[in-house]
């Protein structure tokens, strides 16, 4: 039996070596707020909403030490419908996000479904973190959604405050390579309390005409002066030939103690359309309970709304008026 033990023992450590080589997360978010709309496009409706201030989801993540400063990661994330136990995202199993890859110190490189180097940017800055009634989403042109799928990305490593990606996701059409593809990425600047992001997306149409292609440029950045932070992004959406428009943020958030207080303006122009102006003015609160667990609520209208009926929406999609009044509780897990 004494010399059994050193056996056991050296068994239990390198179970332990293993385990600690590698790593498994699951985390969440439960959102669930009531939410008013009305205006003049359709008859007002009040409804409890899921994921307003931010998609409720359930997530895996993980990575695996591969040595040599090198480590595959994963993350699966699907986003949920509280108010009825359902998926988002149209019922898409992991329709967040779902991709795998590799970091090293060259940077990061992942294959799946993600989001848009220009979301990510916009959500950096935006004071509602692209969530509740005020989200810039709601006037932002993102054609396809905010996520692609079939996509590769590069994220660089930071050097000097500088980092960059890059992206490009398949179209998969037979007999065209370039029809429905994505390409895009983006270069920025990031340095104690400024933060400064260049990004550009040209998104190819699927159908006809084949060869059109939705391009947005974006310039965006924040400055955080302790009591007050300061987020601004300017955004050029064209399409070959049915859109020329400019949408323009400014934003301010206000934290003091528990509380949060967002405000931003947006404006629209639309220069395809004889009268394609448009602006969004939003307000918002939230207390903090504790470090998870938050209440919120939030005010946006949308004024000098233009034929394309843009509406108030929240952080997982648009809503059925101009203007939206919402509360509610945020967990995080």
């Amino acid at each position: 039996m004494k010399k059994s033990l050193p056996i056991f023992t050296l068994l239990a450590l390198a179970a332990g070596v293993a385990q600690a080589q590698s790593s498994l997360t699951v985390y969440g978010i439960a959102d669930v707020g009531v939410v008013r709309e009305y205006g003049r496009f359709a008859p007002s409706i009040t409804k409890l909403d899921s994921g307003m201030q931010s998609g409720s989801r359930l997530g895996f993540k993980g990575s695996e030490d591969l040595g040599t400063g090198m480590k595959a990661l994963f993350v699966l994330e699907t986003g949920l419908q509280m108010d009825t136990g359902g998926f988002a995202q149209g019922g898409l199993a992991f329709g967040r996000q779902a991709y795998v890859g590799i970091d090293s110190g060259y940077g990061t490189l992942t294959l799946g479904r993600q989001n848009q180097s220009q979301f990510i940017a916009l959500d950096a800055i935006d004071p509602f973190s692209t969530g509740l009634a005020g989200t810039s989403t709601n006037l932002f042109y993102f054609p396809k959604g905010i996520r692609n799928n079939n996509m590769i990305m590069y994220a660089s490593p930071t050097v000097g405050g500088f980092s960059g990606e890059l992206q490009y996701a398949f179209g998969e059409v037979a007999g065209n390579a370039s029809a429905g593809r994505n390409i895009g990425g983006a270069f920025g600047y990031a340095a104690g309390p400024l933060q400064v992001k260049l990004s550009y997306e040209k998104e190819n149409l699927l159908i006809s005409p084949i060869g059109e292609s939705n391009r947005m440029t974006m310039l965006s950045g924040g400055y955080d002066f302790s009591v007050v932070q300061v987020g601004a992004a300017y955004q050029i959406a064209k399409n070959d030939s049915t859109r020329d428009e400019t949408n323009a943020l400014i934003g301010v958030t206000i934290p003091f103690g528990a509380s949060t207080v967002m405000a931003s303006y947006i404006r629209h122009k639309d220069r395809a359309l004889s009268s394609g102006n448009a602006n969004q003015f939003a307000l918002g609160y939230t207390y903090a309970l504790s470090k998870r667990t938050n209440l919120y609520s939030s005010y946006a209208r949308i004024g000098d709304t233009n034929s394309r009926a843009l509406f108030v929406g929240n952080a997982t999609g648009g809503g059925s008026n101009n203007t939206a009044v919402s509360v509610g509780v945020r967990h995080k897990f």
